[in-house]
């Protein structure tokens, strides 16, 4: 498989690249109320973070934009990102310019994953993840953030809720490497509440997500 050089925007000489409000890709504008997460007792038997799980499992095709930060290191990225699910194994991520310019495409389907360059290019995969980190040198576990990014823990199986019974933190093992993932708050006027801000953190690199909007079908 080929792989082209490093997307120029994905590695800045210095700091994060600042870009501009996305709002070309806007398809449902709403305005996020944020509920921050707190500390709490709540169990994985308890009744309502049972009945959230079954909301959230029958999510099926949704959208979200906001902001992307990666940060490991010697590869800092800053970017607006927009989010398509279109089933549980089919998405689109669009990372964009400082214009709203696509700057990386990756669409996901069943064993296949393309990712188009803004050069026009598409590499293709059937490990999304490796795809990303070849053309980027970002290490993002994608198999897991279709779950994490509507507040499921996904495959993992050790975590925590808070005192609203919503996924607080996430503790999980990848290729040897211990991730946590933190969710900082929610949108309380989705329904389900979805997440519109959390944080993945592996050692020195932190994945920041923030949602602008999200935009559900019924």
């Amino acid at each position: 498989m080929y792989f082209s050089q490093n997307l120029s925007f994905l590695h800045p000489a210095k700091g994060f690249l600042r870009l501009l409000p996305l709002s070309c890709l806007m398809l449902t504008a709403c305005v996020t109320t944020s509920q921050n997460t707190t500390k709490g007792t709540g169990s994985a038997s308890d009744a309502q973070w049972k009945t959230h799980q079954q909301e959230l499992a029958q999510l099926r095709d949704y959208q979200t934009r906001g902001s992307f930060v990666y940060n490991g290191g010697e590869t800092k990225t800053y970017a607006k990102f927009f989010w398509q699910q279109y089933t549980p194994e089919k998405y689109r991520l669009l990372l964009t310019n400082p214009l709203g310019s696509r700057e990386l495409e990756l669409t996901v389907e069943p064993d296949l994953a393309r990712l188009t360059t803004k050069d026009g290019k598409t590499h293709m995969s059937d490990v999304p993840s490796e795809l990303i980190y070849q053309l980027t040198g970002m290490e993002i576990p994608l198999d897991d953030l279709t779950s994490w990014l509507t507040g499921s823990p996904g495959r993992a199986t050790e975590f925590t809720l808070d005192e609203n019974h919503l996924l607080k933190t996430v503790m999980f093992e990848q290729n040897g490497e211990k991730w946590q993932l933190d969710y900082i708050s929610y949108d309380n006027k989705t329904v389900p509440m979805l997440p519109n801000h959390l944080e993945l953190r592996q050692g020195n690199r932190i994945i920041k997500l923030k949602m602008d909007s999200w935009t559900l079908k019924k």
